[in-house]
């Protein structure tokens, strides 16, 4: 079994590949980051990738080609990214195991970034 620094959810997986197949242009996968943002002080960015971008983590989950920005990698360490719907919206929503907080508005997050070690010992027994 391959190192994953993250995963899908079922519902994020469908959804990802219902973006693919309707989008007009052409798009193999998404990426997933972190920026400093908001008033927690981060939070997850997501963009659909048309060509793999040199240097980034490459994670293959259910189907989906995911891309996490080697600067993210810390910080997304055992995360699980899904899709949810409400009477309100819909969207992704990322299950993060370095979270520690989250703004009352939910549009940032305070991550902690994942053990060094734990990531090397993840990456030496895949």
């Amino acid at each position: 079994m391959a190192f994953k620094i993250m995963s899908l959810s079922d519902a994020a997986a469908a959804r990802i590949n219902e973006i693919i197949e309707d989008s007009e242009t052409l798009v193999i996968g998404v990426r997933v980051g972190v920026k400093n943002a908001g008033c927690a002080g981060m939070a997850y960015t997501l963009d659909y990738v048309a060509e793999p971008v040199a240097g980034d983590d490459h994670v293959s989950d259910k189907g989906v080609e995911v891309y996490v920005e080697p600067k993210a990698t810390m910080f997304l360490l055992g995360t699980v990214m899904d899709f949810a719907e409400s009477k309100f919206g819909a969207g992704f929503t990322f299950r993060n195991p370095n979270q520690t907080g989250e703004c009352g508005c939910g549009e940032s997050v305070q991550l902690k970034p994942a053990d060094l070690k734990a990531i090397a010992e993840a990456r030496a027994s895949a």
